[in-house]
């Protein structure tokens, strides 16, 4: 199972923090990679760090076109699902979303691009209510994975240098 998320639209003064969240949602519900629409070295560079700092093997890289990335993706046969509040319901799409192997999940900052509606193979609506993209990611991801019988909230990261100690009460953080 591979999931790419794609940002689209984001806006370096405006957006760090919350593309960052993105990229961090995405990485700890077990996507593979995210692929920043927008010139933005410092969301690249604090993801990147994470992953060094907490393990896995997730990636972080901006691109220069996000059209050329989507098609790349659908040459080797990956699809394409967009989070919006305007398309189907995820429960309706989820078993044959799930039954994909290849994933580029399209999160959105600001109004998108019309053509990504088309070029999507689907347009998938977290709830039909306005919310955050982050929020939205996260119930996705969560619901893909469970599908596909994996648990990303139990997931380990290898390779890091922190590990997080479950505990009832406090913080614990080991070095590893």
């Amino acid at each position: 199972m591979n999931i790419i998320i794609l940002r689209l639209g984001h806006r370096p003064e405006r957006d760090q923090r919350v593309t960052t969240h993105v990229g961090l949602t995405a990485r700890a519900m077990g996507a593979g990679g995210m692929l920043l629409a927008s010139n933005d070295k410092g969301v690249i560079h604090s993801l990147n760090e994470v992953v060094q700092r907490w393990g896995g093997n997730f990636f972080a890289r901006s691109v220069d076109s996000w059209k050329q990335e989507v098609h790349n993706w659908k040459e080797v046969g990956g699809r394409v699902v967009h989070l919006t509040m305007y398309g189907q319901n995820l429960p309706d799409v989820m078993d044959d979303i799930s039954k994909e192997e290849n994933l580029m999940v399209v999160v959105g900052a600001q109004k998108v691009p019309p053509d990504i509606y088309q070029i999507a193979d689907w347009n998938v609506a977290v709830g039909s209510q306005p919310h955050s993209e982050i929020a939205a990611l996260a119930v996705f991801l969560d619901r893909v994975n469970a599908a596909r019988g994996t648990e990303p909230l139990t997931k380990e990261f290898p390779g890091g240098k922190l590990k997080i100690v479950p505990h009832e009460q406090g913080k614990v953080v080991k070095e590893v």
